[in-house]
């Protein structure tokens, strides 16, 4: 499998169905490579999963996994370790962003161009519609980052990244968070061990329906960044970054 697309979900009944028929169509009709789509349940109590498991009979390409405990970071983690897929990605299932930038997100990888390419809203090129408040929130995240952890990416959260597969198994179990850091700490490593990350310009909604808990999602994010600076988990991976690497790419 060329590309394996996981999308995580936790208590999205009202958007499941609709959503992944969508991608399902979108990848069918626009895409040139082989590819899969991985329903990432965790913990749902809304009917989700079992709408997660309908699709996965009526759409040929789609399977589900099922989590007892929540979490995207956790999501990812089952998802994105049992992949053999040479590139493995994720999107939120909101799809705040738009399809049409996939392709492009996913050329990169597969062309051996970068090992990790993620879409951002605060790069030239990108388009995005947000209010003033997660505008502020976001590049006020981006900052601390960079004074910290010294990061070269200008977005590390944006729902909507694609890995070597092999370099994601690999860096998976120095990553610790299982939530919403999961997306920072994932990119602090690769940066932090000279693999390529390429920022690619995204077209980007706000979802008002967001499941996003601003503030909580702000403190554990931060507790993250503390966490990281204080172990240095990169002085303990083992792994050859390409001799052609750029730190960044655009």
């Amino acid at each position: 499998m060329d590309v394996e697309l996981v999308i995580p979900v936790h208590n999205e009944r009202v958007v499941l169905a609709a959503n992944v028929a969508q991608v399902h169509a979108f990848l069918t009709e626009h895409v040139e490579f082989s590819w899969s789509i991985v329903i990432a349940e965790n913990a749902s109590t809304d009917g989700t999963s079992a709408i997660a498991d309908e699709l996965a009979q009526q759409f040929a390409g789609v399977r589900v996994t099922h989590l007892v405990e929540p979490g995207r970071g956790r999501a990812l983690r089952d998802a994105w370790s049992a992949s053999d897929a040479t590139v493995v990605a994720y999107m939120d299932v909101d799809l705040s962003t738009d399809l049409e930038g996939f392709p492009r997100l996913v050329a990169p990888v597969l062309g051996g161009e970068t090992d990790f390419a993620i879409g951002s809203r605060l790069v030239p090129g990108a388009k995005t519609v947000r209010g003033p408040k997660r505008e502020f929130i976001s590049r006020a995240y981006n900052a601390v980052l960079h004074a910290t952890l010294r990061t070269g990416f200008a977005d590390a959260q944006c729902g909507f990244k694609a890995a070597r597969g092999d370099l994601a198994r690999t860096l998976l179990p120095y990553v610790v968070d299982d939530g919403w850091f999961f997306d920072t700490e994932l990119l602090v490593l690769a940066e932090r061990l000279g693999l390529r990350v390429r920022e690619v310009p995204v077209t980007w909604v706000d979802d008002p329906d967001s499941r996003v808990r601003i503030l909580p999602t702000a403190r554990a994010d931060l507790s993250g960044v503390v966490r990281m600076l204080r172990r240095r988990p990169w002085r303990d991976v083992a792994i050859s970054p390409p001799s052609s690497s750029e730190r960044i790419a655009r």
